[in-house]
């Protein structure tokens, strides 16, 4: 350029950041059931569905809707008829540790310790029936039992709580230890089944605070299926409706509805409406 010259260089066009991948894709999901007679009942008819990293997802609709078989799907414990279940844009074919699983009702072994339940999972996975009372699993135990007094930690519970059995704790403490045996195992995704439907309302409420705390913390995606559209609305960033097809058999997703931030939303009776239509006026309880 020659000296003194006006001449500038066009600043360059810069391309959009790359949109994320999503954790998880359901592609064209369709489940269905053989009945007695030959004929075939249909869960699901054609679930699309792209759920990214670091979601709190909600998933209502009426009973039989297929709210808990669109869990198992993606936790492996199921398989569709036709169609992909992928994560990580790997296909899901069974359970694995990156997938958490808290189910409706109590999933604790009676037999075993609070401590015991908790790490579980952790011994099951490193050692066998071969490796087990060798010096390295004594070894491990004890870190793992470490870990689990964290966990308890967490949930609220308090250390001489590791050495109680299940039967010893209240409704409330059993499914802390329900969530922390699943939390143990680090998973990227926490799949909830109607994990506080049980429990009482005053329990109620501070489960749904502790779990939004974990979310918080821990930036697990999380799914997390109830029939209470306040409870969906308080958790959650996204609400997925899963409503029965009028034209087709099956399900069908009828609302996917972003949720405002928790802290700047004056009003959530507009977005329960919607969800309520989108259900087939499922009934709105107080949370």
């Amino acid at each position: 350029m020659v000296p003194g010259s006006l001449t500038t260089r066009a600043p360059a066009l810069l391309d959009p950041p790359p949109r994320e991948d999503p954790l998880i894709r359901l592609e064209n999901i369709h489940v269905s059931y053989a009945l007695k007679d030959g004929t075939r009942k249909k869960i699901l008819n054609g679930i699309d569905l792209d759920i990214r990293s670091g979601e709190f997802i909600s998933v209502v609709g009426q009973t039989g809707c297929g709210k808990s078989t669109l869990l198992r799907l993606i936790l492996g414990s199921e398989t569709p008829t036709e169609g992909r279940v992928l994560v990580e844009d790997r296909e899901v074919h069974r359970p694995d540790r990156d997938r958490g699983y808290v189910p409706q009702k109590y999933s604790l072994f009676p037999d075993k310790t609070v401590s015991g339940n908790i790490t579980f999972g952790l011994e099951v996975e490193e050692f066998s029936l071969v490796t087990r009372f060798t010096p390295r699993f004594y070894k491990r135990r004890r870190q793992f039992r470490a870990e689990a007094r964290r966990q308890l930690a967490k949930m609220g519970l308090h250390a001489s709580d590791a050495t109680k059995y299940p039967d010893q704790l209240s409704g409330g403490m059993q499914q802390r230890v329900a969530i922390a045996q699943a939390l143990v195992m680090k998973p990227k995704i926490l799949l909830m089944d109607e994990a506080f439907s049980a429990l009482d309302p005053s329990t109620r409420a501070g489960m749904q605070k502790l779990i939004r705390q974990v979310w918080k913390e821990t930036g697990t995606t999380i799914l997390f299926v109830t029939h209470n559209i306040a409870e969906a609305l308080h958790l959650a960033t996204r609400v997925i409706v899963l409503a029965k097809n009028p034209d087709a058999d099956g399900s069908r997703i009828a609302l996917d509805l972003p949720v405002p931030d928790h802290e700047f939303a004056d009003d959530y009776a507009p977005l329960a409406a919607r969800i309520e239509q989108a259900t087939g006026h499922m009934r709105s309880d107080a949370s």
